[in-house]
């Protein structure tokens, strides 16, 4: 194949049963920039009939904690992709700029903020959960998070309730 011929197109055949497929999103990172994919790949899933489910772990429990899941913030410390000097990203000030800037951004798009884009996802039929070793970890409690939370399950439970979903760490 020369470089100006394309390759052809694979498509994956998953059958014509939606409902029959299931999607997995783990999130472990708290930061408004790893927020987003795992959000929005979710609401194109459940737009195509996909049983969807979102596990919050680690530092991903910022997403559901309601005393932090209206404030992450996005820091350019080695994000080459912010297209700034790396030299530059750890100064003071930095990442309250770089989160502003992610933010207006976001909002220009008219994508919603993070508490508001979870509570969408709830209501198109998304199953939210919590890590239970993290909520430990965190001496966190059901209270503590989203009202919009399923619960909160162990690993174990979770790879089982997932059986056969297409799964995406994110």
């Amino acid at each position: 194949m020369t470089l100006t011929e394309t390759a052809p197109l694979v498509v994956p055949d998953f059958g014509d049963d939606a409902e029959d497929r299931k999607m997995a999103f783990v999130c472990s990172k708290g930061t408004l920039d790893m927020a987003y994919p795992a959000l929005i790949m979710a609401s194109g899933a459940l737009e195509q009939g996909v049983e969807t489910h979102i596990f919050f772990t680690f530092w991903g429990m910022d997403m559901i904690n309601k005393a932090t899941t209206g404030h992450l913030k996005f820091t350019p410390v080695g994000n080459t992709a912010t297209h700034m000097p790396q030299a530059l990203t750890p100064l003071p000030g930095m990442t309250a700029m770089a989160t502003h800037r992610m933010r207006k951004q976001l909002e220009e798009l008219d994508i919603p903020d993070i508490p508001a884009f979870l509570t969408h996802l709830s209501d198109m039929g998304c199953h939210l959960w919590a890590c239970k070793m993290s909520v430990d970890m965190f001496n966190l409690d059901e209270d503590d998070m989203i009202d919009e939370l399923d619960g909160v399950l162990n690993v174990s439970d979770f790879v089982e309730l997932i059986e056969g979903a297409q799964t995406m760490f994110i």
